[in-house]
C-alpha cells in the first residue's frame, strides 16, 4: 500500500477514535444508567456558618451605620445646539458626596460638579433632591452643596483628624464607582502628606494615600477609619488605565474642616495672603537667571502685611532692567521653591496668624515675621 494511503487510513482510524471516546465521555452517565437505577439529584445539607469572624462583624457595622450618610451626586450641563440654537441639558456625569451637617449641606469633589448646570443628590433611601451650589474652592477641589431635607433627615458623618494618622491604619471608603451605587472598599493608609496637581496649576497638599480600591465615582465619597469617622474626601487614583491600581488620594479631613466653613459662610474659599506680586511664569525665569530656588517678589502692596513686615519687591534699574528684592526661600522652614508651593505653603495657616518668612536679601539669609491677611 502506498505511503499516502497508509496514512489516510491511520488518520481516519485516529479520527474515529477520538469521536469514540468523546461520545463515551458525553454519554457515560446515560449508560450507567442502562444498569442500575439514577441517583436521585437533591441539594446537598448546608454547612453551618457559625459565627462572623470579629473584624467582619465591626466592617459591616461601620458600613450599615455611614451608608445613609453617602449620596450619589449626578450632574447635567446645558448645550445649544447650533443649528437650531435649541438649548439642550445633557448628562454630565456621576459622583459620591456625603452628608455635612443637619442644614442639609453636602460635601463632594469640585471636579465632579464642575461644568455642570445642574445637580442631584441621591440618598440611600431612594429619595433624590435637587442641589444647589452653596460654595467652592478648587484649590482644594471641595464643592458644597444644599438640598433641602424636610424630614428623615440622614445623619451627618462622624468627623475625625487626619493630622494624626499612621501609615497602615484600617481605611474604608465608600462610593458609587461606575455608577455601581454605595459600594465599600477597604485598605490601609499607604502613605502621608502626598502632594498632586491639578490641571488648573494647583498643588493639593498633605494628601492621603490609600490602597482601597477608588474608581471614577468615587470622588467626593468619603474615607473613613475603623471608628467611622471621616479622614478624607476621595479625590483621585494614580492609573493609566483610569481603573483602581491600588494608588489612591484623598483630601484629609482637616483640610476640609478649615476650607467647608468658609464656604457655607462666604460661598468662596479666602485665602491667607502677604499682600506681595508674584507670578509663576517669570518666576521661573527670574530664579534661573539668578540662580536661586524660591520666590521672587515682584512687588509689595502698599498698607499690606508684607510692607508692614518690611519685605522689598523687586525694582526697575535706570536701563529697564528688574533689579530683584526679596526672595521668599521659606515659610515656618518648609522650604518655598515655586509659587505654588508659597500658595500652599500659606494656606496651612489662618488669616492673623504670624508666620515667619525667611529670605535671601543681598545674598543672605533673613527671617522676617509677617502677620498674615486676606487674600483675594
Amino acid at each position: 500500500m502506498p505511503v499516502k494511503d497508509r496514512f489516510l487510513v491511520r488518520l481516519f482510524w485516529l479520527t474515529l477514535a477520538a469521536a469514540l471516546l468523546t461520545l463515551l465521555w458525553r454519554g457515560f452517565p446515560d449508560i450507567g444508567s442502562w444498569f442500575g437505577a439514577r441517583p436521585e439529584a437533591v441539594p446537598r445539607t448546608v454547612t453551618a456558618r457559625g459565627d462572623l469572624a470579629a473584624d467582619e462583624k465591626t466592617t459591616i457595622e461601620l458600613f450599615e451605620k455611614a451608608r445613609g450618610s453617602v449620596v450619589y451626586i449626578s450632574t447635567r450641563a446645558q448645550v445649544m445646539d447650533v443649528w437650531t440654537r435649541n438649548v439642550f441639558s445633557v448628562p454630565r456625569g456621576t459622583g459620591s458626596g456625603f452628608i455635612w451637617d443637619n442644614a442639609g449641606h453636602v460635601i463632594t469633589n469640585f471636579h465632579v460638579i464642575e461644568g455642570a448646570s445642574e445637580a442631584t443628590v441621591k440618598l440611600a433611601d431612594g429619595r433624590s433632591f435637587k442641589a444647589a451650589l452653596v460654595g467652592a474652592s478648587p484649590a482644594h477641589d471641595i464643592a458644597v452643596l444644599k438640598i433641602g431635607v424636610g424630614f428623615k433627615r440622614p445623619p451627618p458623618v462622624p468627623v475625625g483628624t487626619s493630622g494624626d494618622l499612621k501609615v497602615g491604619q484600617k481605611v474604608f471608603a465608600i462610593g458609587n464607582p461606575f455608577g455601581l451605587d454605595w459600594t465599600l472598599t477597604t485598605g490601609i493608609v499607604s502613605a502621608l502628606d502626598r502632594s498632586l496637581g491639578g490641571e488648573n496649576g494647583n498643588i493639593i497638599e498633605h494628601l492621603i494615600q490609600t490602597d482601597a480600591a477608588i474608581n471614577p465615582g468615587n470622588s467626593g465619597g468619603p474615607l473613613l477609619d475603623s471608628a467611622g469617622r471621616l479622614i478624607g474626601i476621595n479625590t483621585a487614583i494614580y492609573s493609566p488605565s483610569g481603573a483602581s491600581a491600588g494608588i489612591g488620594f484623598a483630601v484629609p479631613v482637616d483640610t476640609v474642616n478649615r476650607v467647608v466653613p468658609q464656604l457655607v459662610r462666604n460661598g468662596k474659599y479666602i485665602r491667607p495672603a502677604l499682600g506681595i506680586e508674584v507670578d509663576e511664569g517669570l518666576n521661573e525665569r527670574l530664579t534661573r537667571l539668578l540662580g536661586v530656588e524660591g520666590v521672587v517678589i515682584l512687588r509689595v502692596a502698599p498698607d499690606s502685611a508684607a510692607a508692614a513686615a518690611g519685605l522689598r519687591g523687586a525694582t526697575v534699574s535706570r536701563d529697564g532692567g528688574i533689579v530683584p528684592g526679596d526672595v521668599i526661600v521659606a515659610i515656618e522652614d518648609r522650604p518655598v521653591r515655586s509659587v505654588a508651593e508659597l500658595l500652599s505653603s500659606l494656606d496651612d495657616y489662618a488669616v492673623g496668624d504670624t508666620v515667619r518668612v525667611t529670605v535671601l536679601r543681598a545674598g543672605q539669609k533673613t527671617n522676617v515675621p509677617a502677620v498674615l491677611q486676606p487674600g483675594a
